[in-house]
């Protein structure tokens, strides 16, 4: 069978050109037929054309992508997807702006050291970012709160009925249904709302 080689195009949203990566792999003789583009998130590798492309590849075929960002975003999800392409599937891959990331250009044990040494560092650079992402907006979210910055919903103002219903309630002159119907609240916030007053909680 003769070898057939793929490109994988992949786009964060409809509106994103394809354009790019297309002309890309056409130069290089890629049969627009054997073109599968993907226009969702790379967060995972649940994709439709992605897994068609999948089911395609056989051994000794050649899957290029543009850049490894195409391919996702996840890199612990990358290595293993890597993996069972070139370890389980025996295809190999290319990615055209990293040339470090070519498995045709050597098939000793060199050659898949230096890939899988690319790709693991590429994972921790991605996990680094993202906890100094994480931190970053940590450290947002405490200054914010510190210049008196709300987060979430803002609280419902308290009807100024409130203290007598709720007294009322705490006389037995009014029921718990009647006093949250009178008030249009909920059994939980009316209990929270009467520890604040301490004439009315029980």
């Amino acid at each position: 069978m003769t070898k057939q080689v793929y490109g994988y195009i992949r786009v964060s949203s409809r509106d994103q050109n394809v354009q790019r990566q297309m002309l890309s792999f056409l130069d290089l003789g890629i049969e627009i037929q054997n073109i599968f583009i993907d226009k969702q998130s790379g967060k995972d590798f649940e994709r439709k054309q992605y897994k068609r492309l999948l089911r395609k590849l056989r051994k000794g075929d050649l899957f290029i992508v543009k850049s490894i960002d195409r391919l996702g975003r996840n890199y612990e999800e990358i290595l293993i997807q890597w993996r069972y392409i070139t370890k389980n599937k025996k295809v190999d891959i290319r990615v055209i702006d990293m040339p470090l990331l070519d498995t045709t250009i050597s098939k000793d044990l060199l050659g898949t050291f230096i890939s899988d040494l690319v790709l693991q560092l590429l994972s921790f650079v991605a996990e680094n970012e993202r906890e100094m992402i994480r931190a970053r907006q940590a450290e947002g979210i405490l200054a914010a709160k510190k210049r008196g910055v709300r987060f979430g919903r803002p609280e419902k103002e308290i009807p100024s009925n409130f203290p007598t219903i709720c007294q009322s309630w705490k006389n037995a002159l009014i029921t718990l249904p009647e006093a949250l119907d009178l008030l249009d609240m909920s059994r939980s916030t009316f209990y929270r709302k009467a520890k604040k007053y301490a004439n009315c909680a029980q």
